[in-house]
């Protein structure tokens, strides 16, 4: 699978293109913006560009009127084409953001229904009660997500609402030639339905790559050989971020052997989930770290572990931004692309991750482990990485047993020589490949 073997750079359309909240209905090709992007793009080393949503819909995108239109406001389906093939065109895999748990209020099925009642061929799409009222006064009663009534659930298991969605997906293949999805709120999404999903777009589209959004719980419960192929893997997002602002590194080792470690009963050992420190959900990860030493340190956890590792579009560049301060603000505009020293340091990551065998299928072993410094092995039978975090000010010398005294770091290209052991520098981490 070729997700398996890249990174993905994630952008949110509507806000990276500036677009305003509300559907003005004003056709504006701002897509197109994307592809003034792809030189940044290549620079970064990026593998993937997964895109969110980018459909026709009333304010965010997730609250969607039509699965076959790109939304007015960034511009046409012939604009998203151009912009599909010219980042195919520099060999970069292009994901779309498939939600499909919930429309928006705006979508002609529920719009017939609000006009026709009973008597709409539409009403058993979604989960109405003609007895009761609405939010919005309707005069009947529908299940939004998560008491989102913007968000108007689907009926999953009506074969005519399936195979509408299905149908849009195989619109997307054949009209832009997309290479992947990621499913907005997976874990809601009926399973039979997903079960579906992978069955088809498997005989449409050879290694289509289907990656679902989990918070929490078992992601094993939405991720299989008749699932989804990889999950986000929130787990480990916290536990890097949280373990080094409480200089304990063995919360998130603890997290990567309960999750792929070398024992039999670990959670998702051979599974690829999707690695990211900050996403269009999340707080910037320049804002939530306490140290701003870390930032490099945590790119280098999140591309050594086990994982698809992921950059949100501005992080690349240390751009900060809050929760509290709304959604809109970690999802803005940037006129163009910046460069600094994080954004060459995540470059090498990139083309460190590209080249490793290792990094890509490795296991996962821990060799050291402190409070504030760890090691941690993946290995093939083709290649050997060692991961080396120190979140410490001061230098420290590890001791392990390395069965070998030389190595590349791949993320300098300097030749290290560790065969009395390991002298790492203060806030410094080696992607070190014996």
């Amino acid at each position: 699978m070729w997700a398996y073997e890249t990174n993905f750079y994630q952008i949110y359309p509507l806000g990276f293109c500036g677009a305003p909240f509300e559907n003005d209905g004003k056709l504006e090709h701002r897509i197109l913006k994307v592809i003034d992007w792809i030189p940044h793009f290549k620079k970064l080393g990026v593998g993937a560009v997964l895109f969110n949503p980018v459909f026709e819909s009333d304010t965010h995108g997730y609250n969607t009127r039509d699965y076959k239109k790109i939304d007015v406001r960034l511009g046409t389906n012939d604009d998203f084409k151009k912009v599909c093939k010219a980042l195919h065109k520099e060999g970069i895999k292009v994901v779309l953001d498939g939600v499909f748990n919930h429309a928006g209020r705006g979508f002609f099925g529920f719009t017939d229904v609000l006009e026709k009642k009973w008597d709409s061929p539409y009403k058993d799409w979604f989960h109405i009660s003609f007895d009761g009222n609405s939010n919005y006064n309707d005069g009947l009663w529908y299940e939004g997500w998560e008491g989102n009534y913007d968000l108007v659930k689907l009926n999953l298991r009506n074969p005519a609402v399936t195979d509408y969605l299905l149908e849009s997906v195989k619109f997307w293949i054949d009209e832009f030639g997309i290479d992947g999805l990621r499913l907005d709120v997976a874990y809601c999404v009926d399973t039979d339905f997903l079960r579906r999903l992978r069955y088809e777009t498997g005989n449409w589209k050879e290694d289509f790559f289907l990656m679902g959004e989990m918070i929490g719980g078992d992601y094993n419960r939405i991720m299989g050989d008749d699932l989804c192929h990889s999950t986000t893997n929130y787990e480990c997002y916290k536990g890097m971020f949280s373990a080094l602002n409480s200089m304990n590194l063995f919360e998130i080792v603890h997290s990567l052997l309960r999750q792929f470690g070398p024992e039999n009963w670990t959670l998702y050992k051979g599974k690829h989930l999707l690695s990211f420190v900050d996403n269009h959900d999340v707080s910037r990860i320049a804002s939530t770290l306490v140290n701003p030493n870390h930032l490099k340190l945590i790119y280098t956890l999140m591309f050594g572990m086990p994982g698809i590792p992921t950059v949100y579009y501005g992080s690349e560049w240390g751009t900060k931004a809050d929760k509290s301060q709304g959604d809109p603000a970690l999802r803005p505009c940037f006129d163009e692309p910046e460069w600094n020293e994080l954004t060459d340091h995540i470059a090498a990551l990139c083309k460190a991750q590209s080249g490793s065998n290792a990094l890509n299928y490795g296991g996962f072993k821990s060799l050291v482990l402190t409070n504030r410094q760890c090691i941690f092995e993946r290995e093939t039978a083709e290649d050997r990485v060692l991961v080396v975090i120190n979140a410490d000010e001061n230098p420290f010398h590890a001791h392990f047993d390395a069965r070998a005294g030389r190595a590349t770091d791949l993320i300098t290209g300097a030749d290290i020589d560790f065969g009395g052991g390991l002298e790492i520098p203060g806030y410094t981490s080696y992607l070190l490949q014996i």
